[in-house]
């Protein structure tokens, strides 16, 4: 199957300090794939290059067929990429239902003319019910959870065909780690593709398809999930603490 989001050499600075070393990765239609490695390794810089919010990059980047290796987030975000940082970014004075229309972008369709996911406030509350609960509650007055939860909403809100999530189990409690894992699982079998940064092993096992590992800015192992996780060599050198 053709892929989504292709890079190809994707290199990316920090300054005058280089962060990222000819990353090459795919996601398809409908993949959950974990960009895994320990704190430092640039997981998050590869998912900002991505979304182009690094002043400094170069390589190849295409979604959907478009070459967007210099273009702006706000351009890749009408195109249908969605990005969840791992600061969350709520609006602290806005409610949750105004969080979410802020993130709103109309429905869209597949190439082949078919729907892809649309998403309303009352399916995402359906997705998220701590979220339904409180539809009137400013984001500056949630739990961190709950705040995860609700920027994972409002990049919904914007109906992507692919999704850039940056740790959504760090930091959170194990319950809401839990909802975050029903919720990736949810979205995969809706047709949403997922990039996953994740250091937690056991979390991406249950979720992803695929895994790359990232060590010092550079894809170091990639293969199915199910063979990261028999491959207890690529874990020690790369993923323990």
């Amino acid at each position: 199957m053709e892929a989504l989001l292709e890079a190809k050499s994707l290199e990316a600075w920090y300054g005058v300090a280089q962060i990222l070393f000819d990353v090459d990765l795919d996601v398809r239609r409908g993949e959950v794939v974990a960009l895994m490695g320990r704190n430092g390794a640039g997981k998050s810089t590869t998912l900002k290059a991505l979304m182009g919010l690094l002043a400094k990059r170069k390589g190849s980047i295409r979604f959907l067929g478009h070459d967007v290796s210099k273009a702006e987030p706000h351009d890749v975000a009408r195109l249908g990429l969605g990005y969840v940082p791992e600061d969350r970014r709520v609006f602290g004075d806005l409610t949750v239902l105004e969080n979410l229309e802020v993130g709103r972008q109309p429905a869209r369709q597949w190439a082949d003319g078919t729907d892809a996911p649309l998403w309303t406030e009352a399916r995402l509350f359906k997705l998220f019910p701590n979220l339904g609960e409180m539809p009137d509650r400013p984001g500056g007055r949630m739990s961190g959870g709950e705040q995860q939860m609700l920027t994972v909403a409002r990049t919904l809100m914007g109906n992507p065909y692919l999704v850039l999530l940056d740790e959504p189990s760090e930091g959170v409690a194990p319950v809401i780690v839990e909802q975050m894992a029903h919720m990736i699982l949810e979205l995969k079998a809706q047709g949403v593709s997922i990039l996953l940064s994740e250091q937690n092993m056991h979390f991406a096992e249950l979720v992803s398809d695929r895994a790359y590992v990232l060590e010092k800015g550079q894809i170091r192992w990639s293969g199915t999930m199910a063979a990261l996780a028999e491959a207890e060599d690529v874990r020690r050198a790369y993923l323990s603490v």
